[in-house]
C-alpha cells in the first residue's frame, strides 16, 4: 500500500519526504522491521520508541510515524498521538478485517477466559468457524499460538483479524483488558457484542483508582457504536448482580441483555447446587427455562456460563443447544484445576490473583470440601501493593492453613512481598498460616500435611508455566510441581 493511500484517515498529519512510497508492514517494535517498513514510534511507561528511530531505518524503515521531533533519513510523517494514529493505520492496512468478522469481546476482573472458552464452544458446535484470543493462548482456525498480553496491541490484533478472516472465519471471539482497552489497542475494532464479566479490585497500580478502573471497562461498551443495523445488531451483555453494569448500560447505545443470580435479570439462575463432580442450576431466560448440569464447579461458573448463554440467544441459538454445549465442557486450563497424581485429597489449581478471585474460589471449594483446607497463595511483584494484605486476610479466612509464598516476584524482592501480605495478619492466629517464599518448597509443604479428604488449592499462577525472578523467566508449572511433590510422598 502507498503510503500516501495509508495516511488517508489521519488528521491532522503532516508528512516529510516521499509520500509514494510503497509500505510492506508496520511495527512498533524496531527488532521486528523489515525493508518497507513504517516505524511507529510509541511513548510507553519505561520506553520511548522515538529514541529507536534510527535503528528501524537502518533495519530498512522507509517512513516513522512520530508525535516528536525525530532526524533520520527516511519518510518522517508527524502526528500529535501516535498510539491512536497506529490503530487506524493498523485497520487499514489490513483491510478492516473486523467489517467481516463478528467480534465478541469480553471484559471484567475475573472470568474473561472461562466466559471467551465457554462462547467459543457454543458456536463451534454450531459448525460456526471462531477464533479465540485471550491469556492463555491465541487460535487462528486449527493453529495455537503463544500470547505476550492478553489483548494485543492493535498491529497484532488487526493482522490476526485478518488472518482469521482470510481462512473464512466467522466469530473472533477475545478478551478485552482494562489496560489494553485505555490503551487503546481495540480502537478501530467493530465489535458485535460486548460482556461484562465483574469488576473487583485488580490493576490499581496502574488505573489508580476503581473509577478508573471502571471507566476504562466502559470503553468496550461505549465504542459499540451509535447505529442500528437490522443484520448486524449489536448487543451489551451485563452482569446484573454487578453495579458497574447500570453504569455500562448508560454508555452505550447497544440493546442489553442482563443475567445474574441474585438480582432481577434477562437470564437468571435459580436452584443452585454445587458438588464435587460440579454445578447444577436452572436458567430461567427470555427463551425459556432450563436445568443445566455443568463439570465446571463454583458459583463463579455459574456466571460465565450464564454470560455465555446470553451470548449464544443473542446469536439466535436454542436454548437447548447451548444447553448441550455448556454442559460438554470439561474445564479451562489453570481455572479450577484438578491435579490428580493418585492422592487420596484434592488438588485445585487456578488462576485466582484478585482478593475478589481467591475469595471465590475458597468460598467453593467450603461448599463441598469434607477434610481441612489448605491454600498456596502469594502476589505478584510490580503489581498492585494495596490488594497483599486483602489477599492474605481473605485466604486466612476460609483455608484451615494459608501458605504465604512467591508468584512472580519479578523485579521485587519476594520476602518484601510477603512481608506486605503478612502485614494484613497481625490479628490473625498464626497456626492459621505460615510463610515460605520458595514456591516449590511451599507446594511440598501442604502436600506433606494434607490427607484424605482435604483440599489443597494453589492459587494465582493457574496455566502459567514460568516463574518471573530479577528479570529472568523460569520454568514453573504448579501443576508439575504438585505431581512431583505427590510423588515424592507416596515414595518416602
Amino acid at each position: 500500500m502507498l503510503l500516501r493511500d495509508l495516511l488517508a484517515p489521519l488528521l491532522p498529519v503532516h508528512a516529510t519526504g516521499d509520500d509514494s512510497i510503497e509500505i510492506t508492514g508496520i511495527t512498533a517494535d524496531s527488532r521486528k522491521v523489515k525493508p518497507g517498513f513504517l516505524f511507529v514510534c510509541l511513548t510507553g511507561f519505561t520506553v520511548d520508541g522515538h529514541t529507536f528511530a534510527a535503528q528501524a531505518v537502518e533495519k530498512g524503515a522507509v517512513a516513522v510515524l512520530a508525535q516528536k521531533d525525530v532526524d533520520v533519513p527516511a519518510t518522517i510523517v508527524r502526528v500529535p498521538d501516535t498510539r491512536r494514529a497506529m490503530a487506524m493505520l493498523a485497520d487499514r492496512f489490513y483491510g478492516s478485517p473486523t467489517r467481516e468478522l463478528k467480534v465478541i469481546a469480553v471484559t471484567g476482573t475475573n472470568g474473561k477466559t472461562t466466559t471467551t472458552h465457554l462462547i467459543d464452544k457454543i458456536l463451534s458446535d454450531q459448525q460456526k468457524r471462531t477464533g479465540l484470543i485471550g491469556t492463555i493462548h491465541m487460535r487462528i482456525g486449527n493453529v495455537t499460538e503463544e500470547v505476550k498480553n492478553t489483548t494485543p496491541d492493535a498491529l497484532e490484533l488487526q493482522e490476526s483479524f485478518r488472518r482469521m478472516r482470510d481462512i473464512d472465519t466467522e466469530y473472533a471471539i477475545i478478551e478485552a483488558s482494562s489496560h489494553a482497552l485505555e490503551l487503546g489497542r481495540v480502537r478501530g475494532c467493530n465489535v458485535h457484542t460486548a460482556v461484562f464479566t465483574n469488576l473487583t479490585q485488580d490493576h490499581l497500580d496502574y488505573h489508580k483508582t476503581m473509577e478508573n478502573y471502571r471507566h476504562a471497562k466502559s470503553l468496550l461498551f461505549a465504542q459499540l457504536g451509535n447505529e442500528y443495523d437490522p443484520q448486524r445488531m449489536k448487543t451489551a451483555v451485563l452482569n446484573a448482580d454487578d453495579e458497574a453494569s447500570g453504569f455500562f448500560a448508560t454508555v452505550t447505545p447497544a440493546r442489553v441483555i442482563t443475567y445474574g443470580i441474585d438480582n432481577p435479570a434477562d437470564i437468571r439462575a435459580a436452584d443452585i447446587e454445587i458438588s464435587t463432580k460440579g454445578t447444577t442450576f436452572v436458567a430461567h431466560t427470555f427463551q425459556g427455562s432450563v436445568k443445566l448440569s455443568l463439570k465446571l464447579m463454583g458459583k463463579f461458573n455459574v456466571y460465565n456460563a450464564l454470560a455465555a448463554m446470553a451470548v449464544g440467544l443473542a446469536e439466535g441459538i436454542s436454548l437447548e443447544a447451548i444447553k448441550s454445549s455448556l454442559e460438554q465442557v470439561q474445564g479451562v486450563s489453570g481455572r479450577f484445576e484438578s491435579v490428580d497424581a493418585g492422592q487420596p485429597f484434592a488438588v485445585l489449581v487456578d488462576y485466582s490473583h484478585t482478593p475478589d478471585s481467591l475469595e471465590n474460589a475458597l468460598v467453593t471449594i467450603k461448599e463441598f470440601a469434607k477434610g481441612k483446607v489448605f491454600c498456596i497463595v502469594g502476589c505478584g511483584g510490580d503489581r498492585d501493593k494495596t490488594k497483599r494484605p486483602i489477599m492474605a486476610q481473605i485466604a486466612t479466612k476460609y483455608a484451615d492453613l494459608t501458605v504465604l509464598t512467591s508468584d512472580n516476584p519479578r523485579s521485587e524482592d519476594p520476602q518484601a512481598i510477603l512481608d506486605d501480605m503478612l502485614a494484613g495478619l497481625k490479628k490473625t492466629a498464626p497456626h492459621r498460616y505460615t510463610s515460605i517464599v520458595d514456591r516449590r518448597e511451599a507446594i511440598g509443604h501442604a502436600v506433606s500435611l494434607a490427607v484424605d479428604g482435604d483440599v489443597i488449592l494453589i492459587a494465582g499462577k493457574g496455566h502459567e508455566t514460568y516463574q518471573i525472578i530479577k528479570g529472568e523467566v523460569l520454568p514453573f508449572d504448579d501443576r508439575e510441581v504438585a505431581k512431583e511433590a505427590i510423588r515424592g510422598q507416596k515414595n518416602e
